[in-house]
């Protein structure tokens, strides 16, 4: 089984902060491009920590250059490789270890495997001004039941949209609280959460490889609050709606 991610952006160049929160992002799960690892990584050969932090390099390279135009000798491919590494690091990395977390707890056998091919793909596209990732897979096997599988799957999406609010909470209390911010910080903060929802709502489309399809398969209700929450932070906390609502609050 496989939680392979992707993400597909055209060339924006990096956001000033008032530009920020927050363009919408089209997330696209890629997962049947990966091919299954050997047996070997379930018989100790599997080292997840250099697999892991492979995939965190190569996103996190992509997306810089992707977000710098391809300009690496520039104060802004130096910003963006920053806000690059949090943003990719949390976004995709710490989806994949809440698979892994979870199916080790239900006592499978779980490991991640970087996609090389689709990393190197990734980098050298993202010169053309796309962004695509598909850093990696967790593969378990193991005997699990429905609702088992299905809480696994849930795991990756519903920390995606727990990374989405944690950053728009940061936003906003720096927003509200008139702290004296660095603009990348700002702008960090406006990427993580629009990315992170995004893509916490793409790996919940109920059909083929994805998350959702396995959560509709246990639980409907659960799915249905998922996706609820997913729309809500992509799509009716929109620009101007959080603009409106962040002016209200000051002004009171």
């Amino acid at each position: 089984m496989t939680s392979e991610l992707a993400a597909i952006l055209p060339s924006p160049g990096l956001p000033e902060p008032a530009d920020l929160p927050f363009r919408k992002v089209s997330i696209t799960d890629v997962r049947n491009l990966f091919t299954p690892p050997d047996e070997a990584i379930f018989h100790g050969q599997a080292n997840d920590t250099f697999e892991l932090l492979k995939a965190w390099a190569g996103s996190t390279l992509a997306f810089a250059i992707y977000w710098s135009r391809g300009n690496l000798f520039s104060q802004r491919f130096l910003t963006a490789l920053v806000i690059s590494a949090v943003v990719c690091g949390l976004a995709f990395i710490l989806h994949e270890l809440a698979h892994r977390i979870v199916a080790r707890g239900y006592g499978a056998e779980a490991h991640f495997v970087a996609n090389n091919g689709m990393l190197l793909l990734s980098i050298a596209i993202a010169f053309l001004g796309v962004f695509f990732a598909a850093p990696g897979a967790v593969w378990h096997r193991g005997y699990l039941t429905t609702r088992q599988g299905g809480l696994i799957a849930l795991a990756g999406p519903a920390t995606n949209l727990g990374l989405a609010v944690l950053f728009l909470i940061v936003l906003s209390v720096i927003l509200i609280g008139g702290i004296a911010a660095p603009d990348w910080v700002l702008t960090l903060c406006a990427v993580g959460f629009r990315f992170n929802a995004w893509l916490g709502l793409f790996n919940m489309i109920p059909a083929g490889p994805f998350d959702g399809a396995k959560v509709l398969n246990w639980s409907p209700l659960v799915f249905g609050i998922t996706v609820g929450i997913a729309i809500v932070l992509t799509f009716v906390l929109t620009d101007a709606a959080l603009g409106s609502l962040l002016q209200w609050i000051l002004g009171l």
